[in-house]
């Protein structure tokens, strides 16, 4: 019996827009999926940034986020993709170039250096090729370049010079996150290693998480009156940006096997269990020894858990999801509530939104535990190296998890030495920090715009009678409009 003709709607050559690569779930799956990676910076973080701050650092701190998000994609395309995705250059760095010419975009995605062999040369697994086109690839890894650079913010919110910030983004883009990109996703040495970080637990998280706290180190620490009393100016908005990142994770673990198959799903599934249970943890931890479920402590608690499923998300069994919940909800509250309070270090250096804990500690925790968990059959729908496993799972087990702290003790090691260098070479050009009258006034200073038609902390009284929002200088831009 002959078999049915294929609906025209799955047949190729019915434009020139579809070749026969071409699978258009998998392609809409995967811009959705960078769409949804998108709106957890911008609106996401930019509305969560711009509410859990000081009334007077909102726009400055919501206009830093959104600033990063737009340079890093323009660097993404003119040289950095390539320099993350393309063919090798170093056992770490890919070769520079641009993504913008349409003959590079259309043609059927593939990460040329992905390839992996067995040691006696014999190819072990093919080169990743996707089954969509190169544009829908270049956006969808632009957006976790951006979303790291964003990350990074949080760490020196309240008194980086924004000049400062503007040098910052594309020389710490071109110098750190590309190494970590090209390594371990793109076909660099820790990716032929076996290292696994299913979708950006080293590659994003730690890194921005130990770039974020050296960053902090070199700009230095806020106002004495910033850091005694920080109060978040809205607390609701808070809670709508942390929904947005939530929710945005579903492409953010999602969309990381290149195609939506079971691997995906499972991805998915596993986030929100870990971030639930680490959500709940952490509120529970607040409630024993604080006597008070703390909102804040709510959304770190979430967002611990998120960074903690990422390097594991489509690796590891459900169970095990809620094993990474409980320890991604309580070991970073470890970190940042008790040892936060007793290390000098901590105290040395100021972490505006404690992304070191929430990031850097959540990430490399997630990491040690995927080598752990990696149950060998989800490993192999995903990993180059064959027979992967986690520790519990014996065999090669063992050895996973000595990559897995190699592998996060170099982004860790490269991010802290890196940022060093490019703080200082950005010193000699323009200050890092702001000058003390723009940290004493705060956004309108800085930018001449407020975030509420109010007079409120941290401001100079104004000699106008009829308008507090002059601090003794004409105001431009929307609060004059005000």
């Amino acid at each position: 019996m002959a078999s049915p003709p294929l609906p025209v709607a799955y047949q190729a050559w019915t434009s020139q827009a579809v070749p026969d690569w071409l699978n258009k779930g998998d392609n809409a799956w995967q811009m959705v999926a960078a769409t949804l990676v998108g709106i957890q910076s911008m609106p996401g973080l930019v509305i969560l940034y711009g509410s859990i701050v000081k009334k007077k650092w909102a726009v400055n701190s919501a206009f830093m986020a959104l600033y990063a998000f737009a340079a890093v994609i323009i660097c993404w395309v003119t040289w950095g993709y390539k320099m993350s995705f393309g063919e090798k250059l170093l056992p770490f760095w890919g070769k520079a170039g641009p993504a913008l010419g349409q003959s590079f975009l259309i043609k059927q995605a593939a990460l040329p250096a992905t390839p992996h062999y067995y040691k006696n040369g014999v190819l072990e697994t093919g080169e990743v090729e996707p089954y969509y086109p190169m544009a829908t690839m270049v956006w969808f890894q632009g957006v976790f370049a951006a979303i790291a650079l964003v990350i990074l913010a949080g760490s020196v919110l309240a008194r980086m010079s924004f000049r400062a910030w503007m040098l910052f983004v594309p020389l710490w883009l071109t110098f750190s996150y590309t190494i970590g990109a090209f390594s371990l996703w793109g076909g660099g040495f820790l990716f032929q290693w076996g290292v696994m970080d299913y979708s950006g637990g080293y590659v994003i998280h730690v890194s921005s998480g130990f770039a974020g706290f050296t960053a902090a180190y070199w700009v230095g620490p806020r106002s004495k009156k910033d850091r005694e009393r920080f109060p978040p100016n809205n607390v609701l908005l808070t809670l709508a940006g942390a929904g947005l990142l939530w929710m945005g994770w579903a492409g953010f673990n999602g969309g990381d096997p290149y195609s939506a198959n079971t691997d995906s799903s499972m991805a998915v599934l596993n986030t929100n269990i870990c971030a639930a249970t680490s959500l709940l943890v952490w509120t529970w931890l607040d409630v024993i020894f604080f006597k008070k479920p703390s909102v804040i402590g709510a959304v770190q608690g979430m967002i611990t858990g998120l960074v903690c499923i990422t390097p594991a998300a489509g690796l590891v069994q459900g169970w095990a999801a809620i094993v990474m919940g409980i320890l991604s909800g309580s070991v970073p509250w470890f970190t940042m509530m008790i040892l936060g309070k007793k290390f000098i270090l901590f105290q040395i250096v100021d972490d505006t939104l404690a992304v070191f804990h929430t990031h850097a500690v959540a990430g490399l925790l997630g990491g040690i535990l995927t080598g752990i968990f990696a149950e060998p059959r989800l490993s192999g729908l995903f990993l180059p190296v064959t027979n992967s496993r986690g520790a519990i799972y014996g065999g090669s087990g063992g050895v996973q998890i000595l990559k897995q702290i190699a592998g996060g003790l170099f982004i860790a090691g490269w991010n802290i030495v890196v940022t060093s260098i490019i703080c200082f070479v950005i010193s000699l050009i323009v200050p890092l920090r702001m000058t003390e009258e723009e940290l004493l006034i705060g956004d309108d200073a800085v930018h001449g715009e407020e975030a509420y038609a109010l007079w409120g902390d941290g401001e100079k009284l104004s000699p106008y009678t009829d308008d507090t929002t002059h601090h003794g200088v004409m105001s431009s831009g929307a609060t004059q409009v005000v």
